[in-house]
């Protein structure tokens, strides 16, 4: 038996079975062809079976699909690291790969708390995190989200919460610096967008105030753009905007065609760890950091995001949005949030949810609402006709 993801085994839904997929479309096993309004975890941005990615998949994996990063290298994981050094803005030069989002945000915090150690700050034992924040599902996430409904399991370890959640307002955040400032070895952040918090939106300016703090006390600051990067917000990636000292990608790094991320440090972090010393190395290393596949398919959709014009792309789905949903009202909605490639309607009561997944299935639309959030994040790849049908499915779903 699979055992599901985020899902009471004993209750669940029959899922979807899917048996091919084109573009924005998956074709299901019973005939049916449905728009995927959610991109698979918001990471298949240029739809499915892109014939640039599949392309660069199988040529490699013609030559070899795997080879160890330790004590090894070879030409993709080079040429990745080196078009990320490019890519990104300023001096994030240094890229550590991992298998998955959450690991990658789970290297990150270890980064910054053992570049705490390395300079002899021991006592900084302190995440500073967000308020609704998600930052997966691994024990260290776990501790640097505040996720109750997902991650009420660490109450069963019976210790002392590492992490220390502030809502995005700028005063909270200097009364925690005044109070805290010496005990934080980071603060991590999904920038701009709390996508499994609810998709909620805050402020930029949150995010200056947070880079003068982190430099007057010399805290590592963390953006988890796993979900955020790759134009999700209408930016290519809100690191262009404020530049943090690490960086966690995902996702769509790959183009959702498959699993991989990277955990990129600036020459300040990398600098703690470059010593004589062996007990200041980075003592991590995932079995399948670097796949050369993974690799391939990343250097690829790279490609395609910047010759392709993506975040124009972008701006034409949230112009769309807008105006088919912007000043969408209903007494059991509490809030409307759009922004970028995201649109979210938050309800005030989650049992307005209830049968909404079939409701769509049967107006042929893929998606999946999560506690009292009707959300969409599409394929960057989709055409008007296609987002209106699943905004209008939304809509819809109100005026039964």
């Amino acid at each position: 038996m699979i055992w599901r993801p985020y899902q009471q085994m004993k209750k669940m839904p029959s899922p979807v079975e899917i048996e091919d997929a084109e573009g924005v479309y998956l074709y299901t096993k019973d005939g049916r062809r449905l728009i995927d309004s959610i991109s698979s975890w918001w990471a298949v941005i240029h739809g499915y079976k892109h014939p640039t990615l599949t392309s660069a998949i199988v040529e490699q994996a013609k030559r070899f699909s795997h080879v160890m990063l330790a004590g090894t290298s070879h030409r993709p994981v080079e040429l990745l690291s080196s078009k990320l050094e490019s890519f990104l803005p300023k001096d994030l030069n240094y890229c550590f790969f991992s298998d998955s989002g959450s690991v990658a945000v789970e290297v990150a915090l270890k980064m910054a708390l053992q570049y705490c150690v390395n300079l002899g700050r021991a006592n900084r034992r302190k995440i500073l995190s967000l308020k609704n924040g998600y930052h997966g599902d691994t024990f260290a996430a776990m501790e640097a989200s505040d996720f109750a409904e997902y991650h009420y399991i660490l109450d069963a370890r019976g210790e002392t919460r590492r992490g220390v959640a502030i809502p995005a307002e700028t005063d909270a955040l200097e009364e925690a610096f005044d109070r805290n400032g010496d005990e934080f070895n980071c603060l991590i952040v999904e920038p701009l967008l709390q996508c499994a918090g609810g998709m909620r939106t805050y402020d930029l300016a949150f995010l200056s105030r947070a880079r003068e703090l982190c430099d007057q006390y010399d805290v590592p600051l963390i953006f988890d753009e796993v979900a955020t990067g790759f134009g999700r917000t209408g930016n290519r990636f809100v690191s262009d905007l404020v530049q943090p000292d690490v960086l966690c990608l995902g996702k769509a790094l790959s183009g959702g065609y498959i699993g991989g991320a990277a955990t990129i440090a600036n020459e300040k972090i990398f600098g703690a760890f470059y010593d004589d010393d062996p007990r200041k190395a980075l003592m991590h290393g995932p079995t399948f950091m670097g796949n050369p596949l993974f690799c391939a398919a990343s250097l690829a959709s790279i490609s395609l995001f910047e010759s392709e014009n993506y975040l124009e792309k972008i701006a034409n789905i949230e112009r769309i949005t807008r105006r088919e949903i912007g000043d969408f009202q209903d007494d059991r909605v509490r809030e409307t949030r759009i922004l970028g490639g995201v649109v979210c309607l938050e309800t005030r009561d989650a049992s307005v949810l209830d049968g909404y997944r079939e409701f769509a299935l049967d107006r042929g639309v893929f998606a999946r609402p999560f506690l009292n959030y009707l959300y969409a994040a599409v394929p960057y790849v989709i055409e008007e006709e296609e987002l209106v049908r699943v905004l209008d499915c939304m809509k819809e779903w109100f005026s039964r």
